[in-house]
């Protein structure tokens, strides 16, 4: 059987940012091979997910050997999630070919991917505002013996896996969704289910939210995939080619993403979440790519200029500043304390 090397390099390049973001499979994958190289929407759908039914255990397996899974969210997530991505088979065979209940699902899955992005930049707003009033108090509660109130959601987003409290039914109903999604479409293992997580669950670093959402993936897509085989439209010759390039480049991304800085991962989430979102409501290749290149650099000038302006205004770790010396019990400058006369 020949492979197709373009097409298996396509997914190679995906399957990078599926491993290294833990999106974009379905979102990236199925619209590459309907655009690019002409393969029907059924047979994309098909095709992508019994690719993504091998390629997400690899990625998964690298997260669960560093320990930035929660086996917990995983499991109360595929508790719902398996069964509906083997009831939206049904349901997207119960709409003639399906096309139309696709289109409609990815239309309102664009806008909502769109509300994500728009999210996530409020919440990087939010945390460097939380971050620069917890070290610009940094010293003063040193000095005043109260560490424990340094940053309190700054320091929430760096907890423990144990410390995630799962919350049954809310998780629950997003794996129901998701897996609804991803049976219709293909879409939404990793795009719709990780904006969730992150709503959620804000307390999750970005690796362990990469982690849960690959390993959670599994059951999920796999369970879609066994219907599509079924009732679908797959064909080996498209499978074999993703899997050629897909299975290196999400082990790649996922080595990556164990030891990749949290910003950007974060950073990285978001540009994919637009770039699936501008697909799937249909942007043109070149105005996407503009956009793209419009945000990533509106993003790199604000956060250099958030920088900046946080490291003026921070200040040297251990001053104390005149406000507080002024209330420091009556304590005088150039004056030695009591006891030292």
């Amino acid at each position: 059987m020949e492979i197709d090397f373009p097409l298996a390099f396509g997914s190679f390049l995906v399957a990078i940012v599926v491993g290294l973001t833990g999106m974009g499979g379905g979102a990236l994958m199925t619209p590459m091979m309907m655009l690019f190289f002409n393969v029907p929407p059924l047979a994309a759908v098909s095709s992508d997910l019994v690719a993504s039914a091998v390629m997400k255990p690899v990625g998964g397996a690298v997260h669960m050997r560093r320990g930035t899974v929660n086996l917990r969210l995983v499991g109360w997530l595929c508790v719902g999630s398996v069964p509906a991505a083997f009831c939206g088979v049904f349901a997207a065979r119960a709409f003639g070919d399906g096309e139309q209940v696709q289109r409609t699902v990815k239309y309102a899955l664009g806008v909502a991917l769109l509300l994500a992005v728009a999210g996530l930049a409020a919440k990087a707003w939010m945390t460097w505002r939380d971050e620069r009033g917890g070290r610009g108090g940094s010293a003063r509660q040193g000095e005043h013996g109260d560490p424990g109130r340094n940053g309190g959601r700054g320091g929430a987003a760096s907890a423990d896996l144990g410390g995630i409290i799962v919350r049954p039914i809310p998780t629950l109903l997003v794996g129901m969704v998701g897996g609804l999604v991803v049976g219709v479409s293909s879409v939404g293992s990793g795009s719709l289910i990780i904006v969730a997580l992150l709503a959620l669950y804000p307390a999750l670093k970005a690796n362990q939210l990469v982690g849960t959402d690959l390993v959670q993936a599994v059951p999920l897509v796999a369970s879609a995939a066994l219907g599509h085989l079924l009732f679908g439209d797959f064909q080996l010759a498209v499978t074999t080619s993703l899997l050629a390039g897909s299975i290196p480049g999400v082990y790649l991304g996922a080595r990556i993403s164990a030891w990749a800085p949290g910003g950007v991962i974060r950073a990285l989430l978001a540009v994919v979440l637009l770039a699936s979102a501008l697909k799937l409501l249909g942007v043109g290749n070149p105005a996407m790519l503009w956009i793209l290149g419009g945000v990533v650099a509106a993003g790199a000038v604000t956060s250099s200029f958030l920088r900046n302006r946080g490291g003026s205004q921070i200040g040297v770790a251990g001053e104390v500043p005149e406000g507080l010396q002024a209330a420091g019990g009556g304590v005088e400058p150039g004056v030695p304390p009591g006891g030292t006369r």
